[in-house]
């Protein structure tokens, strides 16, 4: 019998009493493992070798997920360090906390996971905790301990029965341990093969592609040809591609210009006046509190506001636009305005366009629209996140009606295959009538607020200059995700829990 090279190679390396290792054979025979493996597939198919296949686990904890198997999970330590301030008796600051818990860098991991598992509540930026907790049974504790007992941090064929695959998963969520899948091949002669090589198996050359001096040669004729096994399995590899969210975000963009829209741009950190004051909120409404809003440290204010539309914006909060206006009757500071702060919505990159500040002075009709970063200090859930996309929009037309808004997002939803859409009366300081937003999810079936819009009143246009009507809205980008994939946890998407597995495999379900 004739074979190739390394068909010969690997049939005299098998053997007929024990199944071998492809690596093993691989080593021995002195060839590379892919193309042992290759040889062992067509071996197969002469039926001269018999190939089994097992899938095994390998289990390998992160940087991340030795140090808390070294020093403790974050969580547990918020919890030992709240107890020991006496949380469980009247809440404690938060801020008090962090230092004597030593959290660092993890205190959004540490205040998610006391949340998720029970541990107490973190209310106004303050904690309480639950004296029945016992951090003690944690079974992502106990699972850490485990796999570093099971064998220098790694573990193989068995970590399973240790740890629950529930536990592993949320740990794999978390980013704390590493599971790897990988097939082993072993290989044995077949009564055929025994025989083959008993009458004696010589080495033929062969020819892996078809060149052009084989055919003006015509040597094509007489040269065997090597086969492939097209059906034989590969190595699976990770290649890099763009975050899911990202793509998400361009396809709004695409829609949005498709639609005659331009996008607009300005800066992360901004002053109160242009996040909150040039929309007509008031200056003690509980969303401008230190609680809600992420300040810097340094600087802390700008100096550079224009004069004339600062008293504008004073006059109007103080009393009101036109003949029967009311304003708010409560003190406004310019030194508050002042303040910088990481806006907490992108309608500040509105009020910028709109005042003539970014492009000069606008002539209706005007479609903007922007899809940037905002940042709230909000309760971590399945939904929120302390920093987000959100989609801005608004127009600037004459006679703008209500239908012409709800008219925009239907085309708008309609490119992402929602068409379910459902509007509620709503209440904004800047926006009169106000309506949010509402779409089910394909999954769950849950109603999911995606958005917030209306008009602007006439006490946020006329101190910009506006004359004519502006609609507008602010929309969920990672909401519109969740709708259009079926993505349950915002979590699962961005942010320090991110479901790298998720971001590979994640299909469009609309």
């Amino acid at each position: 019998m004739q074979l190739p090279e390394t068909q010969v190679a690997v049939l005299q390396t098998a053997d007929a009493q024990r199944h071998r290792p492809i690596t093993d054979v691989a080593s021995e025979a002195g060839v590379k493992p892919e193309s042992a493996t290759r040889a062992a597939f067509e071996l197969e198919s002469r039926g001269l070798l018999s190939l089994t296949e097992r899938v095994e686990e390998t289990i390998t904890l992160t940087e991340e997920g030795q140090r808390y198997a070294a020093d403790g999970l974050p969580e547990i330590a918020l919890y030992e360090a709240a107890l020991e301030a006496g949380a469980d008796e009247k809440a404690v600051p938060l801020g008090q906390l962090i230092g004597a818990a030593e959290l660092g860098d993890t205190v959004d991991i540490a205040l998610a996971n006391f949340a998720r598992k029970g541990y107490g509540q973190v209310e106004s930026g303050e904690v309480t905790v639950d004296s029945e907790s016992d951090p003690a049974a944690d079974d992502e504790r106990l699972a850490l301990a485990a796999l570093v007992s099971a064998g220098d941090d790694t573990t193989e064929d068995g970590a399973e029965e240790t740890v629950s695959e529930e536990v592993l998963d949320q740990l794999e969520r978390r980013g704390l341990v590493h599971r790897d899948e990988h097939t082993v091949r072993t290989i044995t002669l077949t009564d055929e093969g025994v025989t083959a090589l008993m009458e004696g198996v010589e080495v033929t050359e062969t020819v892996d592609r078809l060149t052009p001096e084989l055919l003006t040669s015509g040597e094509w004729r007489d040269v065997e040809f090597a086969t492939y096994n097209v059906e034989a399995g590969a190595e699976s590899r990770q290649s890099g591609r763009k975050h899911s969210l990202r793509q998400m975000a361009d396809r709004v963009k695409d829609v949005f210009v498709g639609m005659g829209f331009k996008e607009m741009q300005g800066p992360t950190v901004d002053a109160d006046f242009w996040i909150n004051d040039c929309l007509f909120m008031p200056q003690d409404h509980p969303a401008r509190t230190h609680w809600d809003r992420f300040a810097l440290e340094s600087p802390t204010k700008i100096d550079d506001l224009p004069a004339d539309l600062v008293e504008r914006v004073r006059q109007a909060h103080l009393h009101g636009v036109g003949e029967d206006g009311e304003g708010y009757h409560s003190p406004w500071d310019e030194e508050f305005a002042r303040q910088l702060a990481l806006r907490g919505h992108t309608t500040s990159l509105t009020s910028r366009h709109l005042a003539g500040e970014s492009l000069g002075e606008l002539e209706p009709p005007q479609r903007f629209f922007s899809v940037e970063k905002a940042y709230r200090n909000d309760t971590l859930d399945a939904t929120h996140l302390l920093e987000f996309f959100q989609i801005e929009g608004w127009v600037m037309a004459e006679e703008l009606s209500v239908r012409d808004l709800f008219g925009t997002f239907t085309e708008f939803y309609e490119h992402f295959g929602i068409t379910d859409l459902q509007f509620k009366p709503h209440y904004n300081p800047y926006t009169e009538p106000s309506f949010e937003l509402f779409g089910h999810h394909p999954n769950t079936g849950e109603l999911i607020e995606i958005g917030n819009s209306g008009i602007f009143r006439p006490e946020m246009l006329e101190p910009l200059g506006i004359d004519c009507d502006v609609m507008a809205w602010g929309l969920a980008l990672e909401r519109l995700m969740m709708l259009a994939t079926g993505a349950e946890d915002i979590r699962d998407v961005h942010g320090t829990l991110v479901d790298l597995e998720y971001l590979r495999t994640e299909e469009v379900i609309y």
